[in-house]
């Protein structure tokens, strides 16, 4: 087998996968807080349901929207990076070279052969040589602003749905405890989920999420739970 099949690298993930853990991630932290928060409050389960989904709904919409400002805007500094290097190359192509060699030579070769790497690789194409080795963007890394916001909106919104479809079913006298307990458990599996397919540690992927993901939901039971005595 070769040597190609045999390694794995998990960088060419890391655009879609952050978006897709990020929007799972909050599409269930979002919605079961939103629901233990007024179950704590002791309303109806029509009260439940409807504050659920409406946080599923409004959540997956503000993480699309979101994503895709936020990634545009990377993706419109990408390309103003990428004109203004472009002008330099064909304006002053000789302080371009020199510049990409030293890079090269920081790197650890000698300048000559720094500086024979820099002009065959600008003879192949300069553009794509500085901007992956002086700008540092490449096919892997460059900003895809709709795939950052289609996964968010696809994972937030399958992630909520796992909550909201507890507040279905779950006995209304225990909506907290069932909440709480499914959650976790969700939780959970995407942070060993996200971890196996990043490459890391799955246990230390699982505790990070579940600690945030119970001081989350304990903080907002607390204030339903205020409000709920109050009212």
């Amino acid at each position: 087998m070769s040597h190609d099949l045999l390694e794995k690298h998990y960088v060419n993930r890391m655009g879609w996968l952050r978006a897709a853990v990020l929007g799972a991630n909050d599409g269930i932290l979002s919605t079961t807080s939103i629901t233990i928060g007024v179950a704590a409050a002791h309303p109806s389960r029509e009260a439940i349901i409807l504050a659920s989904l409406a946080g599923l709904v409004s959540g997956a919409m503000a993480m699309a929207a979101g994503e895709y400002v936020s990634v545009s805007s990377q993706a419109d500094t990408e390309k103003s990076d990428l004109e203004r290097e472009a002008q330099e190359l064909e304006n002053m192509p000789e302080i371009e070279l020199n510049e990409l060699a030293k890079i090269y030579e920081n790197r650890g070769l000698n300048p000559t052969l720094a500086l024979k790497v820099a002009q065959e690789l600008t003879h192949h194409n300069a553009l794509e040589t500085h901007a992956r080795d002086e700008l540092g963007i490449n096919e892997i890394t460059t900003a895809k602003p709709l795939q950052a916001a289609t996964s968010s909106f696809a994972s937030f919104t399958g992630g909520g749905l796992l909550p909201f479809l507890v507040a279905l079913f779950a006995p209304i006298s225990d909506m907290i405890y069932y909440e709480y307990a499914f959650s976790i458990v969700f939780l959970m599996l995407l942070g060993a989920i996200a971890a196996k397919t990043g490459g890391s540690k799955i246990s230390i992927a699982v505790g990070r999420i579940c600690c945030w993901g119970t001081a989350a939901m304990a903080l907002t039971a607390i204030i339903g739970y205020i409000f709920g005595v109050s009212t």
